[in-house]
């Protein structure tokens, strides 16, 4: 392994990234990592090393104060190899009663952070003509279930912007993988880590449904953080790491099942599909 390499990674004061980021420390990497309190991540990381660990104060939504975390890394450790998009949060509940502003706050923090980090990091990344990028999708960015429409709407744009840029700078020896993990071990299901709206309109029993499957699992879902880390560890050092990378068998399975339902509606509907050009 090339420990020389310098991680940067957001949201890392809790679940995946935290994991991530002791794993990284433990094996004699280098890390920058942002939070919204840098003590925080600093007591959760539990460890003081300013030679190979940076906590930053990051407010992912200012792209001043992203590009000032890059300025900060470069300055401490002279480049950046390996950019981990983690932070985010999910959100559950009907579309008629989540409130617009929550929706909007959360593809700032979803979506157009992780597009921010992105576009600070690549002029550094070019001019090393290297660099690997890892946006933390999800299953449910292909496979939704009911109840997650606007988090899924948020991991689909994750999903989307992860494609086209990774053929953007591919020129420049850049690669980009986008995780799309299923149920794993963390926090994300705890209240500070979910925006869980309880629908107080009569049916929707779908949603309801999905919504007490869900909380019922917390703790239990079948999906390993630990290994997570360890395999995003090894996906930087692929000279050919994946484009999607699906985590955990409930996530290939919900994938396997939808990609030949599509195939199989594409093929129904060809003639149609292929019928709307000009004759």
């Amino acid at each position: 392994m090339n420990t020389s390499k310098v991680w940067y990674i957001t949201g890392g004061s809790q679940g995946l990234g935290l994991i991530l980021i002791k794993k990284l420390l433990e094996n004699g990497y280098r890390v920058a990592a942002t939070s919204r309190d840098a003590h925080t991540l600093s007591q959760a990381v539990d460890l003081i090393d300013m030679e190979r660990f940076l906590p930053l104060v990051v407010d992912l939504n200012n792209l001043d104060c992203i590009d000032e975390s890059r300025q900060q890394t470069l300055a401490t450790f002279g480049r950046i190899d390996v950019v981990v998009n983690n932070a985010g949060y999910g959100m559950a509940g009907t579309i008629e009663e989540i409130a617009e502003q929550d929706i909007r706050n959360i593809f700032n923090v979803n979506v157009l952070a992780t597009i921010d980090v992105v576009k600070s990091v690549l002029p550094v990344m070019r001019s090393q003509r290297s660099g690997y990028i890892i946006n933390i999708g999800s299953v449910a960015g292909f496979v939704g279930a009911p109840g997650w429409s606007v988090y899924s709407a948020t991991k689909a744009a994750v999903t989307a912007f992860s494609e086209v840029i990774a053929l953007d700078v591919k020129e420049f020896g850049i690669k980009v993988t986008v995780a799309e993990p299923s149920g794993f071990r963390t926090g994300f299901l705890t209240k500070g880590s979910l925006a869980l709206i309880s629908s107080k309109i009569e049916g929707y029993e779908a949603v309801k449904n999905a919504q007490g499957r869900y909380l019922s699992a917390n703790g239990q879902q079948p999906g390993d953080p630990d290994r997570a880390a360890e395999i995003f560890i090894e996906l930087a050092e692929s000279p050919e790491p994946p484009m999607h990378l699906f985590l955990g068998n409930d996530a290939y399975n919900r994938a396997s099942q939808k990609l030949a339902a599509m195939s199989t509606e594409l093929e129904q509907w060809k003639l149609i599909t292929i019928g709307a050009d000009f004759k």
